[in-house]
């Protein structure tokens, strides 16, 4: 666990959302709970990506159940019914919202231009994850915003709305300035 990124949390925590969030990764995190156990109570959020998981339905009890137990907020990426059914937020991809479904109170969405970040501001999303800022093992080789492109995007988010993805980590995170509210990760919790 990156130490830096936790104690970086802890200073910049405002408010009743979590500043750090941890994306679930089916190919890195095949099994999210042990990582999602050792989370820091109350200052994590998480969020649950396994699309593809055979038992997705299952997973996504236990690790509501687990969440709940330590105090971290849950959100499901993509799917309004899950997350509905398991009392979680919902993480809308690219900030595209999902059909009639009513949302929960809490929404989130992963942005990567400008476009999607109005689509998320419309869709009622309290925190915008830019990305992805740096280089990123999720994609080897793929572009990245860098630090100006994150702050340029981050400056239409929205006051404690813009959050970083993508190669986020204890060190890099300082980067990008006082505008950053949150930040998401995976293999900075693992």
């Amino acid at each position: 666990m990156d130490t830096r990124l936790i104690a970086w949390g802890r200073a910049v925590k405002r408010g009743p959302l979590p500043p750090l969030w941890f994306f679930t990764d089916a190919a890195r995190t095949p099994d999210p709970l042990p990582a999602v156990a050792r989370l820091p109570k109350g200052l994590c959020g998480v969020v649950f990506r396994h699309d593809a998981a055979p038992s997705r339905a299952a997973l996504g009890a236990q690790l509501a159940a687990l969440c709940a137990a330590r105090r971290l907020t849950l959100v499901v990426a993509g799917d309004a019914r899950l997350a509905a059914a398991l009392h979680a937020g919902l993480h809308l991809r690219g900030g595209r919202r999902l059909g009639a479904l009513g949302l929960p109170r809490l929404v989130t969405a992963s942005v990567h231009d400008a476009t999607q970040l109005r689509r998320a501001r419309r869709a009622g999303a309290k925190l915008l994850f830019i990305s992805p800022v740096f280089p990123t093992a999720s994609h080897p080789g793929g572009a990245v915003l860098g630090v100006l492109g994150w702050r340029r995007l981050a400056a239409r988010a929205g006051a404690g709305r813009a959050c970083a993805l993508g190669g986020i980590g204890g060190a890099s995170i300082r980067r990008l300035g006082p505008r950053c509210a949150g930040a998401g990760a995976i293999e900075a919790f693992i």
